[in-house]
């Protein structure tokens, strides 16, 4: 801008407010250039994705274009043979079997030929809607094959059991596979290959829909992409009901049916060893399948391991059984697998932005670490036995879940009364339909969510278990929560038994930590004291379950600061529950006291020198108490004590409470451990420092370093740590009965000691990208874990000098 020389004042003000106009103008302008370059960036970034949309679907249309060209390969030969004197199959079973198939192979042919050039030629202005509106007013050829599907497959299996030369064929149709695989051809069934046009309506309309959300609006494609979507979700639509029932039973005899129940993968001790299979249960028969390995463009198929009918499935074995001895995966090969799993959450997340080829690799990659989790994580035993004695022993994660699948196998058993009986090809036929049949296609973890799935809930929950009604006679009652993390639920928290009552009032309130949760399941048992009374059944203990029953943990509902009331109804009874939710970028505040008198949430050093110790009273009463009776507590430190005890506790040692220890002996010990955890999560400043974890966490694999930097906290931080390490070495001694290892206790104290204070964290708090921030999450606190267990496995703790001598081997705490 120039201004003219010597302009007056009214002029200075004109020019001033022409100036101001003009930099409105340009900023105007300017943000208009940039929400334009934004606005073509995205559209470039969505045209880009339209044509891989589109490329994945020509993929697709080429195996789709082989499996139909492989049903075409046996027909010719056989309308040939069915003119002469020895007929495989009649013209009538043949037009049968084969109903509509030459018909929907031209119509893809006809598609894929006229879709290729224009991927090949490809330009953001190039059309493709006139292909998919034309594919889509073809479907009454579909609506044709649907409708003759059942009775193609029926008949397909009575000529197979008729005709051996048949059966062969039909256990050996070899479908083309795709150009860059090492194997030119894959066999399939007849059976198989019939139900690929019934699953193609399906994947074709939600390919269709993706193609769409990649359209812009001004395309000219985006009408006839609408058009066909349409046309597409009403056919879809009209044959769910119907397609829906096919899939869930296959015909055995006329007028029998079996259905399919139920089915999961699973983890069968074989010999000691740990082995994943695919466990279908049927309305007369439990099926035990493991999944073959599929090489180059070959289908999903099962191999047979065994089968009991439900009317000769037992779960008490013979007197002499021998125990059964489970294979313990250390918790430290475990948290590595989980570890590794967060680290390919991240990258997938990264991928995601630019799409790359990388991303299909990296869930691969997933996919495999999460097989090992599986294989890995269960520990509960429940046992089959078949008439001979003969049993078969499966590993579950939860007792919940081990419930459902006894309670199902039970009462199915009730309404079988028929012994079914297998032949070896009966066998296989029912193998091969599994594929089919399975309701669960994939290991049940993160890999298996949609894109807009919950990524479930990080950080702490807090329910209060109210009381319970409903109950027709008093009992010894007391609940266990179990909340889900990494695709495995496990037990949270426990109640105290409330003694024989018909409507127990425990009002307990507990706190239970979240990493990525979507469920909270409440099992409801019937304390025995009998000693005498044993259930054999896998080992359990002789405590019932009365009922169970599970809540989703639905986001928007647990945002609020609210407590939301719900009632959980199982099996007649009902237990009340309150529940509130602390997201994790809350959580990890840690909040200085505003009563400077008390010793939560206020400075070890400030405690300490008030107290003329070297370690806080706190926690020296605290670890008394639980060297005294909780060494050989079941969990101890893990389990979650009462939030009410707890903050009783708390109350009593901010308050300088005289009857502290009376309190304290009068307690479960799992709330003392509970107050103590608290102290230290409420430290104002980590036991650790924020000074000094960023290089703590970063020196985890250099011995020296780690130890010159232990050595240089400052003294009260110093002794009440080597305090406190000491007693939980102590612990882990009698980890033969608590079941509380070095990791364990390494991986409950690890975050509580280390963890910074919010801005030295490296843990985003963004809550717009829940994954990211959970699995980033998960990979500090496992490193904060390590740090912990390292000086938990040291015998000793090397001293420098004469003054750290002094520190490390006082008495007077």
């Amino acid at each position: 801008f120039v201004f003219l020389s010597r302009p007056s004042s009214l002029g200075w003000d004109h020019s001033l407010c022409a100036v101001l106009q003009c930099c409105r103008l340009f900023a105007s302008l300017l943000h208009v250039r940039v929400f334009l370059l934004q606005t073509e960036c995205d559209l470039e970034k969505g045209l880009e994705m339209r044509k891989w949309v589109l490329s994945g679907i020509l993929a697709t249309e080429e195996t789709y274009l082989s499996h139909l060209e492989a049903l075409l390969l046996p027909m010719k030969p056989l309308k040939a043979a069915a003119t002469t004197s020895q007929p495989v199959l009649t013209l009538a079973q043949i037009e049968t079997i084969f109903f509509k198939v030459p018909e929907l192979y031209e119509i893809h042919r006809e598609f894929y030929d006229g879709l290729f050039p224009r991927v090949q030629q490809w330009g953001h202005h190039q059309r493709v809607g006139d292909l998919f509106q034309k594919l889509a007013s073809q479907l009454g050829v579909y609506r044709a094959f649907v409708d003759n599907y059942e009775l193609a497959v029926e008949t397909a299996e009575k000529c197979c059991q008729a005709n051996t030369q048949f059966a062969e064929i039909s256990e050996n149709l070899k479908v083309r596979s795709p150009k860059d695989s090492k194997d030119q051809t894959a066999k399939n069934s007849l059976e198989a290959l019939l139900y690929k046009p019934v699953d193609r309506v399906t994947r074709s309309t939600l390919v269709l829909h993706d193609l769409l959300k990649h359209t812009p609006t001004s395309h000219p494609d985006h009408p006839l992409l609408q058009d066909a979507l349409r046309i597409s979700q009403n056919f879809l639509s009209s044959i769910n009901e119907e397609t829906t029932p096919r899939r869930q039973s296959m015909t055995v005899k006329k007028g029998e049916s079996r259905q399919l129940l139920r089915d999961s993968f699973m983890v069968e001790l074989v010999e000691g060893a740990r082995k994943l299979r695919h466990v279908f249960l049927f309305t007369d028969l439990l099926l035990c399948a493991k999944l073959k390995k599929q090489i180059g463009g070959k289908n999903q198929q099962y191999d047979s391991k065994w089968y009991i009918p439900l009317t000769e499935l037992t779960f008490q074995g013979p007197e002499e059984t021998e125990p059964l001895t489970i294979p313990q995966v250390p918790d430290e090969e475990l948290d590595a697998i989980k570890v590794k799993i967060s680290h390919l959450r991240c990258e997938i997340q990264r991928e995601k932005v630019v799409w790359t080829n990388v991303i299909d690799r990296l869930r691969k990659k997933l996919t495999e670490q999460e097989s090992l989790l599986l294989l890995t994580s269960p520990s509960l035993p429940i046992r089959v036995y078949n008439k001979s004695g003969k049993g078969y022993s499966f590993l579950i994660s939860s007792d919940y879940e081990r419930a459902e699948w006894r309670e199902l196998m039970k009462e199915q058993q009730k309404k079988c009364l028929k012994t079914s009986s297998l032949t070896s090809v009966e066998l296989q036929m029912l193998t091969n339909s599994c594929v089919k049949l399975q309701t669960v296609h994939h290991i049940p973890l993160s890999i298996n969510k949609e894109e807009d799935e919950s990524p479930g809930l990080h950080g702490f929950l807090n329910v209060i278990v109210h009381s319970a009604s409903g109950l027709k006679q008093s009992l010894n009652l007391y609940c266990t929560l179990e909340v889900d993390s990494f695709g495995f639920f496990s037990s949270k928290a426990k109640t105290r038994v409330y003694r024989y009552t018909t409507e127990p009032k425990w009002n307990e309130e507990f706190e239970i930590e979240l990493e990525g949760s979507q469920t909270l399941r409440l099992l409801c048992y019937e304390k025995c004291y009998n000693k005498t009374r044993q259930n054999k059944e896998d080992g359990e203990s002789a405590d019932r379950i009365m009922g169970k029953g599970q809540i989703p943990l639905d986001p928007p509902t647990l945002q609020g600061k609210d407590w939301q009331r719900t009632v959980i109804p199982m099996n007649g009874i009902e237990v009340k529950l309150s529940m509130k939710f602390t997201s994790r970028e809350f959580s990890l505040k840690r909040m200085p006291s505003r009563k400077p008198m008390g010793v939560f949430g206020i400075k070890i050093s400030a405690v300490t020198k008030r107290e003329r110790s070297k370690v806080p009273y706190i926690v020296r009463q605290c670890l008394e108490e639980i060297e005294r009776r909780g060494m050989e507590e079941v969990g101890i430190y893990r389990v979650s004590g009462v939030a009410t005890d707890i903050q009783a506790l708390k109350t009593a040692f901010d308050t300088n409470h005289k009857d502290v220890s009376v309190m304290m002996s009068e307690m479960d010990v799992n709330a003392i451990a509970g107050t103590l955890k608290l102290y230290f999560r409420e430290l104002p400043e980590p036991l650790f420092t924020d000074d000094l974890y960023p290089t703590l966490s970063d020196s985890v694999a250099k011995e020296s370093c780690m130890l010159n930097l232990l050595l240089s906290l400052p003294e009260p931080n110093l002794v009440t740590f080597l305090f406190l390490l000491d007693h939980l070495k102590r612990v882990a001694e009698k980890e033969g009965i608590n079941k509380m290892s070095l990791h364990n206790l390494a991986t409950v104290f690890g975050p509580t000691l280390l963890r910074p204070s919010e801005k030295d964290s490296k843990i985003p708090t963004n809550p717009t990208q829940p994954i990211s921030m959970g699995d980033s999450w998960s990979l500090e606190v496992m490193a904060q874990v390590q740090v912990l267990l390292y000086f938990l496995q040291l015998e000793t703790i090397p001293t420098p000098d004469s003054k750290r001598q002094s520190i490390l081997f006082s008495t007077e705490v």
